[in-house]
């Protein structure tokens, strides 16, 4: 393949794995972010590798739950006040995502693109160096009430009507593969497919480290706008007045990368959902896999670098300060599950995840610029889905037949409901 100039913007786990598999097609690749090294979402997620997570955000009868979230003050759901006005577009796509037949759509179409994740992922590890980051222990989802978990069945029965294996478990059970869990686990659902990495700021770093060592350009630079001149030339405009030009650019800017698709003319319905956790070096208990807490939508990870409990949905936009109360409140919560918990000296996070809301990832060309190429809003997925986006970007760029259908996770879905009612 002849060598072509590609620029990727975003130096998170997306963007870095598309640099990886662009570079890997013999592209000169140039990687932009305002701070490659700095803070992402990429380093404080919760580190697993959900490729069992297929069910959407929105489902039948999440709505009736929503005010009771709302009214807790530390609970899995915020919404800023004055951010509110500017959320109802993204909030009336939501809700219409939750219609019994788009949620069947929506995770079949989250079932194809995670059913390539494991196989990708693997490779670009291998090949990187980076195998031993991955562990594949499954996780274990557990509830509180028998009740809570019949509340839930047809999420399950969803995920095995697309081969995802899901194994109930009595109390008992869940304990004996997690000692450090307590009584209140009345049952639970375990998911061997699920993975999760030893800690996924060093899996980007060293990703990170990889490429650059490989000959991989990655700059410090903010890009403004994006300026197509042409067929396989664009201009990029930078802070501070320079404005490199290239044959492609993948937009892969996480919660930004909605600024710069609009720019382009563009319309997408992409917001921050900020997420918070905290990781206690020293816990005092010890879990072998990643347990997901039901009911109150929160997580614990066993990470090389301690237990890290994160979770939480909040809508303010990119600028609102976060709430570090929320992270703390999450270690609090964790002691329901797990008694023996020590959380004191965690190290409170927050970050903002590119959330659309169909839960499904925006893959593919730039509706008006055949040499952009679109790469975000993941939300709780991108270090899940990172490998095999940059694999369906780069056969994209070179023109091969991707392994799926892309349709789902084209940018046009926003264009048509631009001037339709959910």
């Amino acid at each position: 393949m002849a060598e072509q100039s590609v620029a990727v913007i975003g130096a998170g786990i997306v963007g870095l794995a598309t640099a990886w598999h662009l570079h890997r097609d013999g592209h000169r690749v140039v990687i932009l972010d305002p701070a490659p090294e700095g803070d992402k979402a990429s380093f404080g997620n919760a580190g697993g590798i959900a490729n069992t997570e297929i069910v959407p955000a929105a489902v039948p009868g999440l709505l009736w739950k929503v005010p009771r979230w709302l009214l807790d003050p530390l609970g899995p759901l915020a919404i800023r006040p004055a951010y509110a006005p500017r959320l109802l577009p993204w909030l009336r796509a939501f809700l219409a995502a939750g219609r019994p037949a788009e949620v069947a759509r929506i995770a079949a179409a989250l079932a194809a693109l995670n059913g390539l994740i494991e196989g990708d992922l693997a490779a670009m590890l291998a090949a990187t160096g980076l195998a031993g980051e991955l562990h594949r222990p499954g996780a274990l989802t557990v509830y509180e009430s028998l009740a809570a978990r019949r509340r839930d069945e047809a999420e399950w029965s969803l995920k095995r009507a697309h081969a995802i294996a899901a194994e109930d478990l009595s109390g008992a059970e869940a304990r004996a593969l997690e000692p450090a869990l307590g009584p209140a686990v009345a049952c639970a659902v375990f998911t061997p497919q699920w993975c999760h990495v030893n800690d996924p700021k060093q899996l980007t770093d060293r990703l990170r480290e990889w490429l650059r060592a490989a000959g991989v350009a990655i700059r410090a630079a903010r890009v403004l706008a994006i300026e197509p001149q042409g067929e396989a030339d664009i201009r990029l405009a930078l802070e501070g007045g320079e404005a490199p030009r290239f044959a492609h650019v993948v937009v892969a800017a996480g919660a930004w990368s909605g600024i710069l698709a609009r720019r382009l003319g563009e319309r997408v319905l992409l917001e921050s959902e900020r997420g918070y956790n905290t990781t206690v070096a020293d816990p005092g208990v010890a879990l072998q896999r990643e347990v997901i807490f039901a009911e109150r939508k929160f997580v614990a990870t066993p990470l090389s670098i301690g237990l890290r409990i994160g979770g939480a949905a909040e809508f303010g936009g990119l600028d609102a300060p976060a709430h570090p109360r929320r992270a703390e409140a999450l270690a609090r919560l964790a002691r329901i599950y797990l008694p023996g918990l020590r959380a004191e000296g965690g190290v409170a996070w927050s970050g903002h995840r590119p959330t659309t809301p169909d839960s499904l990832p925006v893959i593919g060309r730039s509706l008006r610029h055949g040499n952009v190429f679109h790469a975000f809003g993941h939300g709780h997925l991108g270090l899940t889905q990172a490998a095999t986006t940059g694999r369906l970007i780069a056969d994209l760029l070179a023109r091969r037949e991707p392994p799926i259908d892309l349709a789902p996770y084209s940018i046009a879905r926003f264009q048509r409901r631009a001037g339709s009612r959910p």
